[in-house]
């Protein structure tokens, strides 16, 4: 036997199964994987009921004070820049919604990362016959976000019901997508933040800072006066595209033609980002025990 191919070792991370599959083949294996992890998550969530049941109450509780606030300003005021009061509260519902699916999808897996990379546990997911982003991404989900969520779509409902609106199917259809694109804006920059986690181990400060920033997302962007605050939060950290731009598509309010394939090519941009940071930190890792 060759002593010099026995001294060479294999890489540690080998090509992923699914890649020699065919296309529908590997989505139908991942489907399997997503099943099961989720179902591992449920088991789990209903371990702890009354954990679960308060965490939805303390959700709907902050959103209820959300809405509150609005019906104070609205008090003093007859519109925010050219925003009513229920385009307002339709904009809460819709931020709402994007939020908690994207805290049901992907924001305690993000949070994890760091401590996937400090305690070595990392080293197991690289061996696994499956893309490890996503079973980084998908390894969890939060129940009871999509019950917050929910909450999002009827407050949704109801600003509707006020402002005497009823969305045309092509309006619904426009609007998923760009929610579908807000959640990956949402998810793509805050994984990118957690892959500073290679470099420092611990990231959940910087994760959690992006995460505040959400409250931004709630807000008329027609509020904010032209300048370098408005810009960045645009297009550097778009957090006032990923819920003005969906609502305004759903209730034909006034937007500029642009608006919507500028969230759309920053979606994929942000995706694009993150996807070549997560490599670049792969090949950096150097696993927990070296």
């Amino acid at each position: 036997m060759n002593s010099s191919s026995d001294s060479t070792f294999p890489p540690r991370t080998p090509p992923p199964v699914a890649m020699r599959e065919p296309g529908f083949a590997a989505l139908r294996r991942y489907g399997r994987i997503c099943a099961a992890l989720w179902r591992n998550s449920v088991v789990r969530e209903m371990s702890f009921k009354a954990n679960f049941l308060l965490w939805i109450f303390v959700e709907l509780l902050w959103f209820a004070l959300q809405l509150s606030f609005i019906a104070v300003i609205y008090g003093h005021t007859e519109r925010i820049a050219t925003w009513s009061k229920w385009e307002v509260v339709l904009l809460l519902g819709a931020s709402q919604l994007i939020q908690q699916v994207f805290a049901a999808l992907f924001l305690s897996n993000c949070t994890q990362l760091s401590e996937y990379v400090r305690t070595g546990r990392l080293d197991f997911l690289l061996l696994l016959p499956a893309n490890t982003r996503f079973l980084v991404s998908f390894r969890q989900v939060d129940l009871g976000a999509f019950a917050n969520a929910a909450a999002g779509v009827a407050v949704m409902a109801y600003a509707l019901r006020q402002l005497h609106l009823t969305p045309t199917l092509g309006q619904m259809a426009g609007f998923l997508p760009l929610c579908a694109a807000g959640i990956l804006i949402h998810y793509s920059l805050m994984f990118l933040l957690a892959t500073v986690c290679f470099w420092t181990v611990r990231a959940q400060g910087i994760v959690w800072s992006y995460y505040n920033l959400f409250n931004l997302a709630r807000l008329p962007d027609a509020a904010f006066q032209p300048g370098w605050f408005k810009a960045v939060f645009t297009f550097v950290l778009p957090m006032l595209l990923v819920a003005n731009v969906p609502v305004k598509h759903l209730a034909a309010l006034p937007r500029t033609p642009w608006e919507s394939a500028v969230l759309l090519t920053l979606a994929l941009l942000c995706f694009a980002a993150s996807e070549g940071a997560w490599h670049a930190s792969v090949r950096h890792y150097t696993s927990a025990s070296s």
